[in-house]
């Protein structure tokens, strides 16, 4: 009889069962046999948990990664407005000021819709599609405490469950483990150069309440969203974010010397002092539904894993574990699954256990980071003390412009979706220089700005009933 062999599937290790961790799990049951790795013990219904501090507060997925989920997990989207979330129109539902003071007009020409809903219903959502796949298992209460391998070749992680510490061999590990990821330490302690990293922090506090929905204001009322003014500081803006259950998701934001405070009689009072108070009039008087949660871990921070010099192969990092940002902004779930269908890319052209591998992920996950990072960078370097360095003269000029590509954009529908191309990151910020905006930036017709939110009297009608 000829000899038979079996060929091993590849292996892998996923740190953190966020977003970024399910969708790089998601991605490599196609390539390998996954392990996801998690600190926290998961709930079994979309529910907050410890390790997604800003579970709380108020998260949109713009349309970049609306197509993105639905690239990586077709359907997933149906499922989660099956389950109360929400594809809301881009600006059509939408009552928003840009930081600039100017309130966009809701035009319904563009294409572009968010998805709205609470982050915990979101995370379920995911989790219940991922983590049954049959290439998946899952352990919790596990904290990683290292990587095995050296400076070449990282060949698993140690951990410690309970009482237990072990060790788990993978071809690949990936760290999604978030904002406190220890990558950086566990490199150097292989031998590799210190990551470089940048912090821009305007000190922005949150504090988020849930509200029953006001009246007849039900599901379809429309999102409103006031921004704070970095040219103003403190700076002081929030939200409210319609969810499932016939919910307004509240979340009140302010920069040093301005912030919310936990304290539940404070919390309509602060959203009336706005400069437009429209949030704490539609509030005013609907009926809370819980305390008040704030944080103060809002800093848009970046570590530069792909300009390190040597990469060791079967090793990467993704979604705010390599940047996260002000969540004001919005870009952080669309990263991470933009992130993911890189590395699903470059494994379908490369495999996975190649040398050099790891290093063409880690650059390629870097791309839609560095487009996120521009946009909230660009607004946060304004604040008093955000950065050690102020903006450069580059940084400023364009802010400036995109002032203009905001002013153009809220009275041309044409310009608007070239904004929003952008700002949904769908396409990059050159999409800012096409003559559908520079056209209507230097030529018009230019319609008057509004003089305030564009709500509509039945809308304010429904609010108040």
């Amino acid at each position: 009889m000829p000899d038979s062999f079996t060929t091993r599937r590849p292996t892998a290790v996923v740190i953190g069962a966020g977003a970024a961790g399910l969708f790089t799990a998601a991605v490599l049951t196609e390539f390998a046999d996954v392990t996801v790795v998690e600190r926290d013990r998961l709930p079994d219904g979309p529910r907050p948990r410890r390790g997604v501090p800003q579970a709380r507060h108020a998260h949109i997925l713009w349309s970049g990664g609306v197509k993105a989920f639905d690239e990586l997990l077709p359907g997933v989207v149906d499922e989660a407005v099956s389950q109360g979330a929400r594809l809301v129109h881009i600006m059509g539902d939408m009552v928003s000021r840009a930081p600039n003071e100017v309130w966009f007009r809701r035009f319904l020409a563009t294409h572009h819709r968010n998805l709205v809903c609470s982050r915990s219903l979101l995370d379920f959502v995911l989790r219940e599609r991922v983590l049954n796949h049959a290439r998946v298992a899952v352990r919790q209460e596990t904290t990683v405490v290292g990587l095995e391998g050296d400076a070449t070749r990282v060949t698993g992680i140690r951990a410690r469950a309970a009482d237990e510490e072990f060790t788990l061999s993978a071809d690949l590990v990936v760290d999604s483990s978030g904002r406190g990821s220890h990558a950086a330490r566990w490199l150097t302690g292989l031998g590799l150069p210190q990551v470089s990293e940048r912090e821009v922090n305007a000190g922005v506090t949150y504090a988020t309440r849930l509200f029953k929905a006001p009246g007849s204001a039900g599901g379809n009322f429309p999102l409103v969203n006031v921004q704070a003014n970095p040219a103003k500081p403190p700076g002081r803006g929030g939200i409210i974010l319609p969810i499932e259950n016939d919910q307004w998701l509240v979340t009140l934001a302010g920069t040093r010397g301005g912030e919310p405070t936990a304290d539940p009689q404070a919390f309509v009072p602060f959203a009336l002092g706005f400069d437009d108070p429209v949030i704490g009039e539609l509030i005013a008087d609907a009926e809370p539904l819980g305390d008040v949660i704030t944080t103060r871990s809002t800093a848009n921070r970046r570590r530069y894993f792909e300009k390190i010099r040597r990469w060791p192969d079967g090793f990467a990092v993704l979604g705010d574990a390599i940047a996260a940002y002000n969540p004001v902004y919005g870009h952080g779930l669309t990263v991470a699954a933009q992130g993911a269908v890189a590395v699903r890319d470059v494994l379908r052209a490369t495999g996975l256990t190649a040398h050099g591998t790891a290093r063409r992920l880690q650059r390629a996950a870097a791309r839609p980071v560095a487009a996120a990072w521009d946009l909230a960078v660009g607004q946060d370097a304004f604040y008093p003390g955000a950065a050690e360095t102020p903006p450069t003269p580059t940084e400023r000029f364009l802010a400036r412009f995109v002032d203009k590509a905001v002013e153009t954009g809220a009275r041309n529908p044409r310009a608007m979706g070239a904004l929003l191309d952008v700002m949904s990151m769908e396409k990059p910020a050159t999409r800012l220089f096409s003559k559908d905006m520079l056209i209507p930036m230097l030529f018009g017709p230019k319609k008057p700005h509004l003089q305030g939110p564009p709500l509509s009297e039945a809308e304010r009608k429904a609010a108040a009933s």
